[in-house]
């Protein structure tokens, strides 16, 4: 049997959590377009932002993964647990993250204006807010619900 045959595209998890990531990827650019009044196609493979698209993708794939294997199994425990520590990081340790480069990019070019130095730029939108994290968890886990649900439909 081939690695990679049919049984990789009935993996229902794997693909709520693909929906979701590209779905919130997806509405970051529509976002900034709102926002900023210019289509940005690079914010499609950004990090930061709303919603978050980590959390839509690692609740996608819990969600999924309880309504497929069941909510006391040891799979969804696996998924549950590693949605808590990707949110907890995305909101706390790699927000910090993105505060520090913001000051150290102003420490930067306040250096720049006295001395002759190439300002080398520090990308600052690496984590996300509290919201940000809660509308990419509300988008996994609704989005791929309806998936799920579709998907694993006998008429589907």
């Amino acid at each position: 049997m081939h690695p990679f045959d049919e049984s990789l595209f009935r993996n229902v998890p794997l693909w709520a959590a693909f929906f979701c990531w590209c779905t919130a990827q997806g509405l970051k650019i529509a976002i900034d377009v709102v926002r900023r009044g210019k289509l940005d196609l690079q914010r499609f493979s950004a990090t930061g932002g709303m919603p978050s698209a980590h959390s839509a993708t690692v609740c996608g794939l819990a969600t999924s993964t309880g309504l497929c294997t069941g909510f006391d199994s040891a799979a969804f425990a696996l998924a549950a647990v590693f949605a808590l520590i990707t949110m907890f990081d995305a909101s706390t340790v790699r927000y910090a993250a993105g505060q520090q480069a913001r000051i150290l990019n102003e420490i930067i070019e306040e250096l720049r204006k006295d001395r002759k130095i190439r300002p080398v730029k520090l990308k600052e939108l690496l984590g996300h807010t509290r919201v940000e994290v809660l509308a990419g968890m509300t988008l996994g886990i609704a989005l791929s619900a309806a998936l799920t649900a579709w998907w694993t439909s006998p008429a589907a």
